[in-house]
Order: structure tokens, then sequence, then C-alpha cells
């Protein structure tokens, strides 16, 4: 297996207070590791910080693929149709994948492509969100509660979403405190603990 993204003693800090322990976390081909931790521990940090949307404020970090982020309000356009979004993440990213129709027949939302996004309930925003990873395939996800506000159904569609990247070298991060992932390759787990208080020097 490749290395797609290393990550070693990375942790981040705010106002100058550590978040979290730093961690050393390694996402190869056909991987997927779940992010684990009780509310506010840093997971949601962790996930933005491996994406680069945040710095680490140390230790060491590598990504050597592009990356998608999906985060836990998925980043829609609202006054766009769904198909306008999902065209729209094609060209920004120059990634194409499959059309805007299949991906949207693909996460279950068939009819709904002229539906302007921000009259979708938030399970279909949830679905809207996993189509714009296949119109602009990279081959790292990091995802942010991905089966936030989805029933059973969706839940599948995630984890077979997940089988299906996972299988074609790709590799996934993923935070969750509801579902877990049922995959063909288990994930391994990663614990996220609150850092301590430090001493003031």
């Amino acid at each position: 297996m490749t290395s797609l993204l290393e990550a070693r003693g990375v942790s981040f800090r705010r106002q100058g207070e550590r978040i979290f322990t730093p961690l050393d976390i390694t996402l190869e081909t056909g991987s997927a590791v779940v992010v684990l931790g009780p509310n506010g521990c840093g997971k949601t940090t962790l996930l933005r910080l491996l994406a680069g949307i945040l710095q680490a404020s140390e230790g060491q970090l590598a990504r050597h693929a592009p990356t998608a982020f999906l985060g836990h309000a998925s980043a829609l356009k609202g006054e766009l149709n769904c198909r306008e979004n999902l065209d729209f993440l094609r060209r920004f990213h120059g990634c194409p994948g499959i059309s805007s129709s299949r991906a949207l027949a693909r996460t279950g939302l068939t009819g709904l492509g002229l539906r302007p996004a921000r009259t979708l309930s938030a399970g279909q925003k949830r679905r809207l969100g996993l189509a714009g990873l296949l119109v602009s395939p990279r081959p790292i996800w990091l995802l942010d509660e991905p089966y936030a506000s989805l029933d059973d159904a969706g839940g599948e569609l995630v984890d077979e979403l997940l089988d299906n990247h996972l299988a074609q070298g790709g590799c996934a991060a993923l935070s969750t405190h509801q579902r877990m992932p049922v995959l063909a390759t288990p994930a391994q787990a990663l614990r996220v603990e609150p850092a301590a208080a430090e001493e003031p020097a």
C-alpha cells in the first residue's frame, strides 16, 4: 500500500492552549480511520488540520494526493439548484468524475436536480454533499460526521461509497458519534484525547 497522508505529532493550539494530545496518523491506499472521542475534544479540528484548512501548531503533516473535505454542514450554495452545485464543484476542483445526473441518482436524489439546495431537508443536503465527492473525486476523503441527519438507508449509502472509494485505491478519515462504518476492510480507530491543562511557564 502507498501512503497518501502522514501526520506525526500534530496538534493545534487555540489562544495558546493545546486542543488535543499530539497524534500520529497514516492513511494508505485502501485504508480508513475512524476518529473517535467525546464532544469538544477536537475531532473536527483534527480533520480540518489534515485537510489544510487549519495549520498545525506542532508536528509534521504531509499530503501526497488531492484531498476532499466534507464538513458537518455541507458547503452548498442555497440559491443554486442541486445540479448547479455539483457542476460548480466539478469546475472548481478540475478533476471530473461521474456526471451530476449520475451522482444525484447514486445518492438517492433522482428528480431533484433542479431544486434549489436551500429547500432540501437536512438528510438531502447531506446526500448532496456526498454526491459532490463523486463528481470531483480525490484520493483522500476527510469526512466530519458523514452519517449526521441520515436514516438507516443513508448510513448504508455512506458505507457503500466508502467501500467503493477504498477499493479504487482511495483512503478516508471520518469522525462519528452515531453509526460506526461497516466496511469490507474494517476501519482502524483513532481516539482524540483532550489535552491536559499546561502549567504556566
